[in-house]
């Protein structure tokens, strides 16, 4: 089993910056595919993105790429994603969650993949 606990949500204006964490407990962190969604009031569970166990392999929805990176580091059982020219669009609770990996190597968009997930992380981005 894995448990998970985010940090780093805050209020930001348009343009800032934040970076993300999730901690992962358990020596089995590294067998799993992370992934980072968000929820805004009122929608669905979105995906933004993902990455392989070993971070070889990443994967962001559209909206976010070239503004947000998601990285791990197997050491520290942590994975992070962080968010530049944040947009009030970003708005939402943010959540980690983890998908045991097998083969061949798939990174999830759907959340029901994810067997994982911590409590989330509220982010607010002012206009």
């Amino acid at each position: 089993q894995v448990q998970l606990v985010e940090s780093g949500g805050g209020l930001v204006q348009a343009g800032g910056s934040l970076r993300l964490s999730c901690a992962a407990s358990g020596r089995t962190f590294s067998r799993y595919t992370m992934g980072w969604f968000r929820q805004a009031p009122g929608a669905e569970r979105e995906f933004v993105a993902a990455i392989s166990s070993s971070g070889g392999i990443t994967y962001r929805t559209n909206s976010v790429k070239g503004r947000f990176t998601i990285s791990r580091d197997n050491a520290k059982n942590t994975v992070y994603l962080e968010m530049n020219s944040l947009k009030p669009e970003d708005t939402g609770v943010y959540y980690c969650a983890a998908d045991q990996q097998v083969l061949p190597i798939t990174l999830h968009r759907d959340y029901r993949e994810y067997d994982y997930w911590g409590q989330g992380t509220q982010v607010t981005v002012s206009s």
